[in-house]
């Protein structure tokens, strides 16, 4: 049954039924579900009241569920139901012709159902464009040809309805309306009035369907034969891709997260050789099944790749002031470290691009190495990562793993850069001289490149395979013994050591900064508790003995808790904490130390000793008895110790008529020297000149005096050589009372660091030979000032007599 559209009588209104996917042309013969209730009452009113003609219009959201008029197109169908059905769901099922274009005037009803006013759209023909049109006509119809030849599903009648039909106008919608075309683009054909410009719109859409069908053509052609279920399901993605590219449809989520992907890797700021490597591993990641177990891997490298800062970095604050106030703020003394700092940044504020230097602070635990490093990044205004090598014996944690399995990642430094976010942090290397090794590989070989200056601008981590630049990175090492550290790793480090505290340094830290935080981590206030200096004193003194600081922060938190206890028993709201009460919140005292002497003794010594708790004054004591002239050494004595004993012993001996030394004294007499306490192994050469005096005294009768100690090296010539620790040492003898120090002259230079509220109170003796110790050290010295006195003249006289 047909109509000719020129000779349909169109209401004045119609009721229109919103159609969801599908554009309705004139002369087209479709069969339409109608679900919705409004749509079937507009169907309804168009069969009992309107002679069974109905409006019918797309929808510009196929989703949309209750449409309103400006979701609905203007242009649309007249059509005329031709017959109704009504289902068993509650659907109505309608065929319907269309009869004629027409044009939106006006909704003349919304609620309940759509009714519209109509005009009805004529096309427009130049008779200038006949042969075009012609053309167009030959044209169009070619390419159904060739479309139904490469396999496109269409009506097999179509050829032959074409060749019936003269119209062209009514050919381009006939075409159109078998073509299935997209709603968007089907409204556009249906828009378009004038014949030549629908029939070439008609040929472009015809020809875009061509190109897409031979490129599936060719795609199939390049996959025969790949049978297997991936192989298929490639297959079919690359052709869905053909197509949408074709057609100019929205990508599917792949090929957005593709694009997202590939727009991170540009905006990312990599080297050109990066970004390439990037942009490959992302093609490789667009063609593979997103189910493969190598398309995470790839999908994970790249996720690494796009988060690493590869040109993201924080300014520098280059305010010396301001950092020297907030390293002074943070860290007592440390002075060496302190001004290294401070020249790094200054020369950073006259030269803008740098390396970083590699510093290495060394010393014992708790004085502070990675909160200074803390410190340098706050000063600095960068950010500080701490990365802690202890236990690392895996070159891999260091260098990275190799992209072979799910699961490899990269090493330390390249995640430590991930989170910071900048390419120029603060890394703290955590206890560096910690690290082993084993069959896996030697981290600290690996930790090679990364801290020379001159090679890790181009450091390589196995798992991204690329180069980054570490020059911009201030990297701080840390570590207790500077011996575990392998020689060519430490040489690339600048070495800082950073002595332990002495109790004077930890009086003046507890006050300014420990007090206050442990205070504050008990819950109680200033004023309920207060610290004396004789209190904390004790607290150093006799409940710990390490060179920082942690043990006594622990200490300090103890007497808060039992204060905070005293508190909210109500038994007291206020305790005073000194010498006294420290006993009794904290029990006895752990740890004791020798007095000094309160008598001049003879064979009895105040010698100096560092350790790494600091500074302590050692008893050397030696004995004589009925014997065949041997030495006896106890104590826990070490092999240099030792030897410093026999080297006094052996002095003593060859001067034995200078000094006085009755002979018969090495032939008839055994000699014990001792070194309190016991069960604490010593060692060192420090005790050189203590061991010669006291074999001195005791030998010759003559007392040693009891406010003077002493340390240094000793010579069989009698030479005092210089030793390490004169800042803990002098310091020992100060807290114990003892004022007068004897220390080599060739450690006048450390007497520096002493601070200047200390030296102010001591009576330093710089010794050069053995002469001038026994001159200032013995009570009763006047043989021996007046021996000293004698050499002094003869080497006089021999200079003299070079000189002339």
């Amino acid at each position: 049954m047909t109509f000719d559209n020129q000779n349909v009588e169109i209401p004045q209104t119609l009721p229109m039924l919103p159609v969801r996917d599908i554009v309705v042309f004139p002369y087209m013969i479709i069969p339409l579900f109608v679900g919705r209730e409004s749509s079937i009452r507009s169907v309804e009113e168009a069969l009992t009241k309107r002679d069974r003609l109905i409006f019918l219009a797309s929808q510009k959201d196929i989703t949309e569920e209750t449409p309103t008029p400006e979701s609905i197109y203007e242009t649309g169908t007249v059509a005329k139901i031709m017959r109704m059905r009504k289902l068993s769901d509650g659907r109505v099922k309608i065929l319907i012709q269309g009869e004629a274009k027409a044009k939106i005037k006006a909704f003349t009803k919304t609620s309940g159902t759509f009714e519209v006013s109509v005009e009805k759209v004529e096309d427009t023909v130049n008779a200038a464009d006949a042969t075009e049109i012609q053309t167009l006509v030959k044209k169009a119809k070619e390419c159904i040809e060739k479309t139904i030849a490469l396999g496109k599903a269409l009506s097999p009648d179509i050829l032959l309805v074409l060749d019936d039909v003269t119209d062209p106008g009514r050919i381009a919608d006939l075409i159109a309306s078998n073509m299935g075309l997209k709603v968007v683009d089907a409204q556009k054909v249906l828009e378009t009035t004038n014949t030549k410009d629908r029939l070439a719109l008609v040929c472009q859409l015809l020809q875009a369907e061509l190109d897409v069908l031979t490129t599936q053509v060719k795609i199939r052609g390049n996959n025969r034969g790949e049978d297997n279920r991936g192989q298929r399901e490639n297959f079919l993605r690359e052709q869905m891709k053909a197509i949408k590219n074709e057609l100019g449809e929205q990508q599917d989520s792949k090929s957005e997260e593709m694009d997202e992907l590939k727009n991170k890797v540009i905006a990312a700021g990599m080297p050109e050789t990066v970004q390439a490597e990037c942009l490959k591993q992302l093609g490789r990641l667009e063609r593979m099944h997103p189910d493969a177990s190598e398309a995470t891997m790839v999908r994970t490298y790249l996720d690494w790749m796009v988060d690493l800062p590869w040109s993201k970095q924080s300014e520098d604050k280059i305010d010396i002031t301001n950092a020297k106030t907030i390293l002074d703020d943070d860290h007592y003394d440390l002075q060496k470290a302190k001004d290294r700092v401070l020249e790094f940044l200054a020369v950073r504020k006259l030269k803008a691009t740098m390396k970083g230097p590699i510093l290495c602070f060394s010393g014992p635990p708790g004085v502070g190495k990675t909160s200074l490093g803390r410190s340098i990044a706050k000063a600095m205004g960068r950010e500080y990562f701490r990365i802690a090598l202890g236990g690392v014996k895996d070159e891999a944690e260091i260098r990275g793993h190799r992209r072979t399995y799910v699961g490899a990642m990269p090493g330390k430094i390249i995640q430590a850069l991930r989170q910071a976010k900048t390419r120029n942090p603060v890394i703290v290397l955590d206890e560096i001289d910690k690290m082993a090794s084993d069959f896996k590989g030697d981290p600290s070989s690996a930790m090679l490149e990364v801290l020379d200056p001159e090679q890790n601008a181009t450091f390589r981590d196995n798992y991204l395979n690329v180069d980054f630049d570490l020059s911009n990175v201030l990297f701080i090492a840390t570590a207790n013994v500077v011996e575990n550290i392998p020689a060519a790793l430490r040489d690339r480090m600048e070495m800082i050591s950073i002595p332990g505290y002495t109790e004077n340094d930890k009086l003046l830290i507890t006050k300014k900064h420990l007090i206050d935080r442990q205070v504050e981590a008990n819950g109680i206030t200033a004023e309920n508790i207060k610290f004396t200096d004789e209190g904390i004193k004790a607290l150093i003194a006799g409940y710990t003995r390490e060179a920082g600081l942690r043990n006594l922060e622990r200490e300090i938190g103890s007497v808060c808790r039992k204060v905070a206890k005293k508190v909210v028993m109500n038994e007291s709201n206020y305790v005073e904490v000194n010498a006294q009460t420290v006993g009794e919140l904290l029990g006895p005292a752990r740890f004791t130390r020798e007095d000094k002497m309160l008598e001049s003794n003879v064979g009895v010594v105040q010698g100096l000793a560092w350790t790494q708790a600091g500074g302590e004054v050692l008893l050397i004591e030696a004995l004589k008895m009925k014997g065949k002239g041997s030495l006896l050494l106890t104590g826990q004595l070490g092999d240099v110790m030792k030897e410093s004993a026999h080297a006094a012993m052996s002095y003593a001996r060859a001067h034995m008529d200078e000094l006085g030394i009755d002979p018969e004294m090495f032939e008839k007499f055994d000699v014990h020297v001792h070194l309190p306490a016991g069960a604490i192994p010593k060692d060192g050469p420090s005790a050189g000149i203590t061991l010669t005096t006291a074999l001195v005294s005791l030998l010759t009768g003559t007392p040693v005096r009891n406010d003077i100690a002493m340390t240094g090296e000793v010579t069989l010539q009698g030479r005092v050589l210089p030793v390490g620790g004169i800042r803990e040492k002098c310091l020992a003898a100060l807290n114990l009372g003892i004022t007068n120090v004897i220390v080599p002259l060739a450690c006048a230079k450390d007497l520096e660091d002493i601070p200047t509220q200390f030296k102010e109170k001591m009576n330093f003796i710089l010794a050069e030979n053995l002469d001038e110790v026994f001159a200032v050290a013995f009570e009763k010295s006047e043989r021996f000032t007046k021996r000293l006195v004698t050499k002094k003249a003869e080497k006089r006289s021999k200079s003299d007599t070079a000189a002339a």
